[in-house]
């Protein structure tokens, strides 16, 4: 009787923690997900979620941080490079381009430099290409994990979040200025 018992209440326990059809999706911050195992990924509105706090030491300038806070109410490109990564030899380029371009209408690029081993090699990519926009030296790969779940492996990628620091779109493979103009046109005439 008294394994009975105990059955029951287990199933009864494990039937109220179970997941149904009027589960509610609880959390209120971004958290990296591929439907279908896509490359390229955009929310809208309700869908876009905040990242936990994303900041960390700047690339250029030793003993300065970098963080979100620094462009409020911004559109931000954050764009996940590496010297030693051939794509991002051409992305880089397209990205100073976006930020001349949209600087004056709240769009920033934010470069994340990740899987480095010194600052020395990502430093001279930036002076050889004449990169204006801030990057983040995530050598350690903790200010990555401000997307969560986002894979770290896929370099480059780019993040675009919206005037409240939303994700509104990922793109897990090389992008033009061209891919991202519409998007940014769209988020940059939204009020944060």
């Amino acid at each position: 009787m008294r394994a009975r018992l105990v059955a029951v209440v287990a199933l009864l326990f494990a039937a109220g923690c179970s997941t149904g059809t009027d589960a509610v999706v609880t959390g209120s911050q971004y958290e990296f997900v591929a439907p279908a195992g896509q490359t390229r990924i955009t929310y809208s509105g309700a869908d876009r979620k905040p990242i936990a706090g994303l900041s960390g030491p700047d690339l250029m300038n030793e003993g300065r941080e970098l963080s979100l806070a620094d462009f409020a109410g911004d559109v931000v490109v954050v764009n996940v490079w590496g010297q030693w990564c051939p794509p991002c030899r051409t992305e880089a380029a397209e990205m100073e381009t976006l930020h001349d371009e949209l600087g004056e209408s709240g769009v920033r690029v934010l470069g994340l430099d990740v899987r480095e081993t010194s600052r020395q090699a990502p430093q001279d990519f930036v002076r050889d290409r004449q990169l204006t926009y801030p990057s983040i030296y995530d050598e350690s790969g903790r200010t990555l994990l401000a997307f969560r779940g986002y894979p770290p492996n896929v370099v480059p990628s780019t993040i675009v979040l919206d005037r409240a620091h939303r994700v509104a779109a990922v793109h897990l493979e090389p992008v033009l200025a061209d891919d991202l103009r519409p998007l940014l046109a769209e988020l940059a005439a939204e009020t944060a």
